[in-house]
């Protein structure tokens, strides 16, 4: 495979970015090789700077439910760009679209639109600390909320793919806020809460890990979050940046039946493009300034772009319900009966082929995996063009532009390598 334009740009990128890349899992490092800089996508494919194409089980982390340059996202986007592309001031848009998240995700009373997830689960914290008057957060082993300083704590994802210290550059009376406990453990919320209970704002995670890989929750695990909790009067917050309107319209909380206080949404609200919300019970989020005295603040809040996109989505979504059980089929029919040796973890459309014998269930029993193997895997499915997560650490993904040929092509190069 010639990739001589991609590592000139690698080369290049050096000189000028960190690693030569905007987000570390895109520098390969964990798999080794040279990363694919891509000139351009459309449905359930990507094409590099060199011309090869590949069938996409990443979509942007998620995002592309849809699949790449969807026509109705598209013309969304070019109605918004006639209009101006940021104001500074309030649209009837964004107004539209926090009315099509609440009809999906009825906890959502109240919301504020911001500019990714990262910012979202940051704001929710701060509201959750404003509100109780505590300072506390539980987060769990191997769960990723962006690169918020006090939730780095453990956070899986790009830590462990690098095998970096993930409390570097982050006071320490910050991590100390943080308490850091095994998911799926009812024993150690038992525990931590027994020790901690009226000191603790919020607890926090996702509620299908897509950050140490997929992992699933237990419903013991769900009942634990929402009884203790309520006991101690503190709030939980589901970051649903990846599992928003992925695993059901939803999300993972209509997917279980489970009503969080707060909840995080990332850039599936927003088609693809950059934007994040945060939102909950009404009580809480009128602790937001202006109404309350919880400050948080963006210029380039409710953009007309990210906002124009995620309503085109999102009403998309609502009038084709249908979407849900076609992913689920295709998500089968990859999924199915794969080789003995590895773990396979799916929720939906969203997966993990993890290279251990062992049931992964937390982030301990995630890292039995073989990463050296899964590199191996990864580079023999992109010399066949197949394009997905370059880290053992990933969840992939799949959207409703994948094809019957496309999954057949994925395992007949799955059963090629195996």
């Amino acid at each position: 495979m010639n990739i001589v334009r991609s590592e000139a740009l690698l080369a290049r990128g050096q000189e000028l970015v960190p690693g030569g890349v905007n987000s570390p899992v895109r520098a390969f490092r964990s798999v080794g090789g040279t990363p694919r800089f891509i000139a351009k996508a459309n449905g359930a494919r990507l094409w590099d700077v060199d011309g090869n194409e590949y069938i996409d089980y990443i979509g942007s982390w998620g995002p592309m439910l849809l699949g790449h340059r969807h026509p109705e996202i598209l013309t969304a986007i070019e109605d918004a760009l006639a209009i101006g592309t940021s104001f500074g001031a309030p649209t009837e848009r964004e107004i539209e679209l926090a009315e099509e998240i609440r009809d999906a995700v009825p906890s959502m009373e109240m919301m504020r639109l911001v500019n990714s997830g990262t910012e979202a689960t940051m704001s929710a914290l701060r509201v959750a600390r404003g509100f109780t008057g505590r300072e506390l957060t539980i987060k769990f082993e191997g769960c990723y909320h962006g690169h918020v300083d006090s939730l780095l704590v453990k956070a899986g994802s790009g830590m462990a793919t690098l095998g970096i210290a993930d409390t570097a550059g982050v006071p320490k009376a910050f991590a100390d806020t943080t308490l850091a406990l095994p998911y799926n453990s009812v024993e150690a919320l038992e525990r931590a809460f027994a020790a901690h209970g009226a000191n603790i704002a919020a607890v926090i995670l996702e509620p299908v890990v897509g950050n140490m890989g997929c992992v699933i929750p237990t419903a013991a695990f769900l009942q634990a979050l929402v009884t203790l909790t309520r006991q101690h009067r503190a709030l939980l917050i589901f970051d649903e940046v990846m599992t928003g309107f992925r695993v059901a319209r939803g999300g993972a909380q209509a997917l279980f039946g489970i009503v969080p206080d707060l909840s995080t949404f990332g850039k599936v609200i927003g088609g693809g493009l950059p934007i994040g919300a945060y939102g909950g019970r009404k009580e809480i989020m009128q602790c937001v300034a202006p109404v309350g005295n919880v400050y948080q603040a963006g210029t380039l809040s409710g953009n007309p772009l990210a906002v124009s996109a995620g309503l085109a989505m999102l009403r998309h979504i609502r009038m084709h319900p249908e979407i849900y059980a076609q992913l689920e089929a295709k998500a089968a029919a990859l999924c199915g009966e794969l080789p003995a040796g590895v773990t396979l973890n799916r929720a939906g459309s969203m997966f993990t082929l993890f290279f251990t014998r062992q049931a992964v269930t937390d982030y301990e029993s995630a890292k039995t995996s073989d990463t050296a193997r899964f590199g191996k895997f990864f580079h023999h499915m992109l010399e066949r063009g197949v394009y997905f997560p370059p880290s053992q650490y990933e969840a992939a993904f799949l959207s409703t532009a994948h094809t019957d040929a496309d999954i057949a092509h994925t395992r007949k190069a799955i059963a090629e390598f195996f």
